[in-house]
This record gives structure tokens, C-alpha cells and sequence, in this order.
């Protein structure tokens, strides 16, 4: 599978088909701070991904200002 990420800007293969949970442990990322975007929609945690997939993982921060 492709895998997109964004910060900083690269593209990797991975090996699949896999879950998204796997997929970000694999890569070392929290499932708390990122996303996971197939085909422009976001993907849940139990979703299996397959082998030609084409996915985006994407950091994403949250808070509140004062």
C-alpha cells in the first residue's frame, strides 16, 4: 500500500493488507494524534486496509485558546 504522510512531505510503501491501529504502530505514530484518509474520507480504527490502497496520514493537534 501507498501511505502519504505530511510532515515532513514523503510517501512510503507498506506492506498490506493491515488495519489502521497496525498501520500507525508500524510507522511508529500515535492513533491519538493522527489521521488516516482513504479516497478523501477519514478511516476508522478497525478498518482493514488492502494492498493497493492509497492512504494519507495526516498529525492534527487540538486545544483551546484563552
Amino acid at each position: 500500500m501507498k501511505v502519504l504522510l505530511r510532515n515532513p512531505p514523503r510517501e512510503l510503501d507498506v506492506e498490506g493488507p493491515t488495519d489502521v491501529s497496525l498501520l500507525l504502530r508500524r510507522l511508529d505514530l500515535s492513533r491519538e494524534a493522527h489521521l488516516v484518509i482513504e479516497d478523501g474520507t477519514l478511516v476508522p480504527n478497525g478498518k482493514m486496509l488492502g494492498q493497493d490502497a492509497v492512504v494519507e496520514v495526516r498529525s492534527f493537534m487540538s486545544g483551546a485558546s484563552r
